[in-house]
């Protein structure tokens, strides 16, 4: 096989585009991915800043990306795609980022997102989308309309998880939500909250062009730098607190903030992901509201979901996308989006 083209992370703000070898051949149940568009996703911000996510370190060079659409180049034997139907050569696909083993006790659960063997594209070991071709289990690869933009089949990942976190905090027609965080997936989340009927929605966010496309997408735009975003939600809920908060962000405050946005009882779901792997909350204020208080963990069984609404127009994902740049400019776009400029929501790779 020849060789192909990737951005391998070294080390902290060390990216670079070379020549790797080429994944070779799908195996069982395998397939043998072209990759047309990639996305940047604040966890791969995370480990480009620093080296690690969590408590997982890059060691040695490690493909990033797992936001993704492509062709299917080649299957083996006995490949089915992610709705159990043959997968067959040219297809254009979603890919599930997340490869789980089907057989533990969380996956036959029903929650595979947190499967006790799972494997993800672009965490340390497995590398990840940002080369030209990946080889991929059939089942994390879901055909799509030939028509998409491969930019729009990119976002039906963060869209995936949205949906899984509207699920998660259980939000139901009428009731009135914080969101804290304006990125892709808090963007996404925001769509999500708009067609369960859901609002108010406050929107929490620092950058104004992000607040701008909150506002068209229906939330109530806030800026933390120009009010006090928990007072502001508060005055709007006749100082109850909303119902439901969802914090999508992850700066310093945030998560405290959403607890003090919430009414007695409601609930708190934490989809951003911390730079210092800590989890700070005031004790007094989730305990005498009784607060329930929920992590997301990527997405759960959603991308039938996510393509099916925008097959029929239902999400606006497009808009999301910011930037457009190839692979060789790749360096490029990530320390434009690590430094928030140019009015940058969500960047796209093409290869």
């Amino acid at each position: 096989m020849p060789a192909m083209r990737a951005a391998r992370l070294y080390g902290p703000r060390d990216l670079r585009v070379e020549d790797v070898p080429h994944p070779g051949e799908p195996g069982p149940g395998e397939a043998l991915l072209r990759v047309t568009a990639a996305g940047i996703c604040g966890s791969d911000l995370h480990t480009y800043n620093t080296g690690r996510i969590g408590d997982t370190v890059v060691r040695g060079p490690l493909i990033l990306g797992h936001e993704f659409a492509a062709v299917v180049e080649a299957v083996g034997v006995d490949a089915l795609d992610g709705e159990f139907r043959p997968l067959k050569s040219g297809t254009t696909v979603a890919v599930d980022p997340a490869q789980s083993c089907g057989r533990c006790a969380m996956c036959e659960r029903g929650q595979p997102n947190l499967c006790e063997h799972i494997r993800f594209c672009g965490l340390c070991p497995d590398d990840g989308c940002f080369a030209e071709y990946i080889r991929m289990p059939s089942r994390c690869c879901f055909p799509v309309p030939e028509e998409f933009d491969p930019a729009v089949t990119v976002m039906l990942e963060p869209l995936g998880i949205a949906l899984h976190a509207v699920d998660l905090a259980r939000v139901k027609v009428g009731c009135s939500v914080a969101l804290i965080g304006a990125g892709p997936v808090g963007l996404c989340i925001l769509e999500c909250l708009r067609l369960a009927g859901a609002g108010p929605i406050l929107v929490s966010e620092r950058l104004a062009w992000r607040r701008a496309l909150a506002e068209q997408l229906g939330g109530i735009p806030l800026d933390p730098a120009e009010c006090d975003p928990v007072r502001k939600v508060l005055d709007a809920t006749g100082g109850h607190g909303v119902d439901v908060a969802i914090e999508a962000a992850w700066t310093d405050e945030s998560v405290r903030q959403a607890c003090e946005m919430l009414r007695l009882g409601g609930t708190l779901a934490v989809v951003g992901i911390s730079d210092d792997d800590r989890v700070v909350l005031k004790h007094s204020t989730v305990r005498r509201k009784g607060l329930t208080v929920l992590f997301v963990r990527r997405m759960k069984l959603t991308y039938p979901r996510a393509i099916g609404l925008a097959r029929r127009g239902a999400v606006h994902l497009s808009g999301m996308v910011s930037h457009r740049v190839p692979l060789d400019r790749i360096a490029e776009a990530f320390a434009l989006n690590a430094g928030y400029r140019a009015g940058v929501v969500k960047v796209i790779v093409e290869m």
